[in-house]
């Protein structure tokens, strides 16, 4: 009798327990979007005590704040692992990692929706858990324009019935902040993604651009960027797999639709994803990187279903080429530092095109009868499929010699708290130091004439070099080229690289002269300056034959300001230095 008492006792502790730690096993975890019959999505306060009910009900699923963002919000993650191990180091010794974004611009919001689905399905068993991949879910990344709920701002969009707004709480596109961290959100998301280090990354888009036939298109990292095997193993193997298995499924899928002002029937090229864009970024740690982008004429439900879609089919490649994915990507790290030479800009490969059939339909241009002007018309009564040439085939414009190492002195206090951020690895001199470095003088760039996200963003950058003994301060840091973090020290320290430190203006301050002359003055020491220096003196008549140069008494004496000792040394030189190898 009191076995069978002991026994109903532990059977009744044990219900308990098991009642306790899931409480909410038999809740109703029906999503907004399916109650609304796909006409609507949740906002940001739902969104996340679905999450957070869902974490409580299924032992499988946790959910984590990590960091603030600009709206005052917590950014959060959510993370699906059928082995309930959320220890990301633990995670990695046998598993791949997908990293799924929503929400970055929140009025195209498919991802959002999609991503509660499938979590859900999941985790109740009506879709096959994956056993050697987890997920890790950003439920909603620009929380500050998910908070700026509307209804209008998506001119081109096909639902759902409200949506946030594009702009961050700081009015930023956070789609252009990864590199330079302007935003908290950036700062937080460089903070989830060292910790998570995915082997693959989802961003979760809605288009706009051309019309077609098409509810999904993907945009996949440029595969001659990522470089090397993964590249290739990206453009021949996951790219034609995720196809393949949408079609199976009756998904029609093709590449973004890089197309502006007119139609896309004759082809187009494939979008460059610079290191500013989510699938840029994770591209420099050599991550496999997409964007999803439905598009924007599409009914909700359709969109939100074919996200849904694409990435359980992701998840299936992933499982399947776990292995693959996770040596390619060991192989970039090992073999990247040992390059001697890297690329920093690109242009499309004429040579190389890919034909494929492209489901449009047929457009013109007809009289406006609001401007009188002409204007694009679509018929979508005339559909269409023809070949059509994608230029998916890129080639670097210019090649630079990777140094050993950088130095950066301490002053540069932004630029180092970034590279703290993304975990570069660095040494910091412990006594003055007398080393031959490289340098760079700025010789040409050019700069936007309005702004361009919080900056005056600099393009066309042009470099001279020299090679000068330089003395570094005690707390001066040199960064080693050899590591983890080689793209981004390349991406960003590199001063002709389209997303450098330099280009987004954090060394603004070096374009502007401190010290000047006065010409009456400067009159008097520039004819000692020549009477005393016999080459100078030659190059100087010989520039006064060009006429303009010759006409012009400033800039005479300008030209010989800047070639003599009291012309400021660090006017136009670029403060990072290089050593080489």
């Amino acid at each position: 009798m009191q076995r069978i008492l002991l026994a109903i006792f532990i059977l009744f502790i044990f219900s308990c327990t098991t009642s306790e730690k899931n409480p909410l096993k038999d809740f109703d975890f029906t999503t907004h979007f399916e109650k609304s019959n796909g006409t609507e999505t949740p906002t940001y306060p739902e969104v996340i005590t679905y999450y957070q009910n869902l974490a409580e009900a299924y032992n499988e699923i946790s959910i984590q704040e990590m960091g603030v963002t600009d709206s005052g919000k917590p950014l959060h993650i959510v993370t699906l692992n059928p082995d309930q191990e959320f220890n990301f180091e633990k995670i990695r010794e046998t598993k791949r990692i997908i990293l799924i974004n929503n929400g970055i611009h929140p009025g195209e919001s498919d991802g959002i929706d999609a991503s509660m689905l499938l979590l859900r399905d999941i985790a109740q068993g009506s879709v096959k858990p994956p056993k050697n991949t987890v997920l890790v879910v950003i439920p909603i990344y620009n929380i500050g324009g998910a908070l700026n709920r509307n209804s209008g701002t998506r001119t081109n969009q096909n639902g759902p019935k409200e949506y946030g707004f594009r702009g961050n709480a700081r009015n930023y596109d956070l789609n252009r902040d990864f590199i330079k961290n302007d935003t908290k959100n950036a700062q937080t998301f460089a903070k989830i993604f060292h910790l998570v280090q995915p082997d693959v990354f989802i961003d979760n888009h809605v288009s706009n651009g051309a019309d077609y036939q098409y509810t999904l298109t993907h945009l996949f990292t440029q595969h001659n960027k990522l470089g090397g095997e993964l590249g290739n193993y990206l453009n021949t193997q996951m790219q034609p797999q995720l196809e393949k298995s949408l079609k199976s499924k009756n998904w029609d899928i093709t590449p973004y639709v890089n197309v502006w002002g007119t139609t896309p029937n004759k082809g187009w090229a494939q979008f460059m994803d610079s290191p500013r864009y989510s699938t840029g970024y994770t591209t420099v740690w050599n991550t496999l990187g997409m964007m999803v982008e439905t598009h924007m004429l599409k009914p909700y439900k359709k969109r939100v279903e074919g996200t849904y879609e694409l990435m359980k089919s992701m998840i299936d490649i992933v499982e399947k080429d776990g292995t693959t994915i996770s040596s390619l990507r060991k192989k970039a790290f090992d073999e990247l530092p040992d390059q001697r030479t890297y690329p920093l800009n690109w242009k499309v490969d004429t040579t190389q095109t890919t034909q494929f059939t492209f489901k449009g339909y047929e457009g013109d241009f007809i009289d406006s009868e609001i401007t009188g002007a002409k204007r694009l018309k679509y018929y979508q009564n005339k559909p269409y499929a023809k070949k059509v040439s994608y230029k998916n085939y890129f080639v670097p414009t210019t090649k630079i010699e990777v140094p050993k190492a950088y130095i950066i002195p301490q002053g540069w206090w932004t630029v180092i708290d970034l590279l703290k951020l993304n975990q570069i690895e660095f040494e910091t001199l412990e006594k003055d130091s007398t080393l031959t470095t490289e340098i760079y003088r700025i010789s040409n760039y050019k700069t936007r004439t309005s702004p361009y996200e919080g900056h005056y963003l600099h393009y066309e950058t042009s470099v001279t070099k020299s090679n000068e003994k330089i003395t570094f301060k005690k707390g001066d840091i040199i960064i080693p080229t050899n590591q983890r973090g080689f793209r981004y020290l390349l991406e960003t320290l590199e001063p002709e690289a389209p997303d450098s430190f330099f280009n987004w203006n954090f060394f603004d301050t070096i374009l502007q002269q401190k010290e000047g002359f006065s010409p009456y003055v400067w009159e008097d020491k520039a004819k000692e300056l020549l009477e005393n220096n016999k080459k100078l003196r030659i190059e100087f008549e010989t520039k006064k034959k060009d006429t303009a140069f010759a006409n012009n008494w400033y800039t005479q004496l300008d030209w010989l300001h800047k070639q003599s000792n009291n012309y400021e040394k660090a006017h136009m030189r670029y403060p990072i230095y290089r050593v080489l190898r």
